[in-house]
């Protein structure tokens, strides 16, 4: 099942590298514009919103789109985790805060290598 949005966390991600990557995954420019605390673009008609160090040196790349090219975070990670060879992390579904907190620190970690992995990850 496609997943409405996408939001991967980016260990020490450079943003020019970051645009690198969305140019050439989305087949168009990605031109970031700073607003505030956080940085956006319009990527083949998907609004993107990289926001820096939102969990200590990781960033929040959130494509707020179901018209991408990877059906889910994992998947998003995956290719974002081989492309910039950093580590990539997101939520293993579609996590949301009714849904409680007993599974609130389980993520998934992307490597370079491709390996996909479950972690426990407190982000608060």
């Amino acid at each position: 099942m496609r997943q409405p949005d996408i939001e991967i966390y980016l260990k020490d991600a450079d943003r020019a590298a970051i645009g690198a990557w969305l140019t050439a995954a989305l087949n168009a420019p990605c031109a970031w514009q700073q607003k505030g605390r956080v940085w956006r673009c319009n990527c083949a008609n998907i609004p993107v919103v990289l926001f820096e160090k939102a969990v200590g040196a990781w960033h929040s790349l959130l494509l707020e789109s179901a018209d991408t090219p990877w059906a889910n975070d994992a998947q998003c990670a995956q290719a974002a985790a081989a492309y910039l060879q950093v580590n990539v992390r997101c939520a293993p579904g579609s996590w949301q805060e009714a849904d409680g907190v007993n599974d609130a620190d389980n993520w998934l970690q992307a490597k370079a290598d491709g390996q996909l992995e479950t972690i426990t990850w407190h982000t608060a």
